[in-house]
């Protein structure tokens, strides 16, 4: 966590507001994603002003399913932005995201490494913003620092490779603690736990079975007189009794 930090969750907790506008579904996280240009600083340098002003400048937001289809957040931001350009497929993101403008991606969960659904993944994405028309690696310009709240959790894509990724390909990042626990309960709205399902389970099953019901199910007949009607209990007390099992009934002295 930087010196700095209340700035950074100040962001996360813009992102995680926007998170909470993304539709509770159980095949999605909800994300939010802001993007923020810090001009002449290096995203860290920037102290907070004694009268507690924010720095930075905010660029674009994105969550989750925001646009339409399968979107995710900082896909949705991006896409955003590059509209606000004219254009839906920019080449040269140094036009967009000039060096100078020394911008920094906010994601409450870490950006996607994989898509199970074949899409680009969001990582790929904020790469891709740090190459240049002719398609050199780093041009200076796009997203050079990635923070976030959260791991992904494991639910759709086990152990993913996105801050691999971005170290791969020069992209700086940071955890920032604080909003963890808020950000994967907002995150994870709308799934199925496996506490949840469990409890679904044992609902469905059958009830251990006892000495009694074991015995009725191999064919055993009960023989607890609690469990004989009155009517049934009336007509053995009317039925003649043999006298001398009757006599065999009397109490014997000790």
């Amino acid at each position: 966590m930087s010196n700095n930090s209340p700035h950074h969750l100040h962001y996360l907790r813009h992102a995680l507001s926007l998170a909470q506008q993304s539709p509770p579904k159980p095949t999605n996280f909800r994300v939010g994603c802001v993007i923020v240009s810090y001009p002449a600083s290096d995203g860290d340098s920037s102290p907070l002003t004694t009268s507690q002003t924010v720095p930075g400048t905010v660029l674009e937001t994105g969550y989750t399913l925001e646009l339409e289809g399968n979107t995710h957040a900082e896909q949705n931001a991006l896409s955003k932005l590059q509209a606000s350009q004219g254009s839906a497929n920019v080449q040269d993101w140094s036009l967009v995201l000039p060096q100078s403008s020394n911008v920094t991606l906010y994601t409450t969960l870490e950006p996607c490494g994989l898509r199970l659904s074949g899409n680009l993944p969001c990582v790929d994405r904020i790469i891709a913003t740090r190459r240049g028309l002719h398609g050199e690696q780093d041009s200076g310009a796009g997203i050079r620092k990635v923070i976030f709240g959260a791991r992904e959790p494991g639910t759709f894509v086990a152990d993913s490779k996105s801050l691999q990724k971005l170290d791969q390909a020069g992209v700086s990042w940071e955890f920032v603690p604080g909003l963890e626990e808020d950000i994967l309960k907002v995150a994870m709205e709308g799934h199925v736990t496996q506490a949840s399902a469990q409890g679904h389970g044992q609902d469905q099953t059958e009830k251990p079975e006892n000495a009694t019901t074991g015995a009725k199910n191999q064919g055993q007949m009960e023989t607890n007189v609690d469990d004989i009607s009155e009517e049934e209990r009336k007509r053995q007390a009317a039925l003649p009794r043999n006298p001398k099992k009757r006599m065999m009934e009397v109490d014997v002295p000790p």
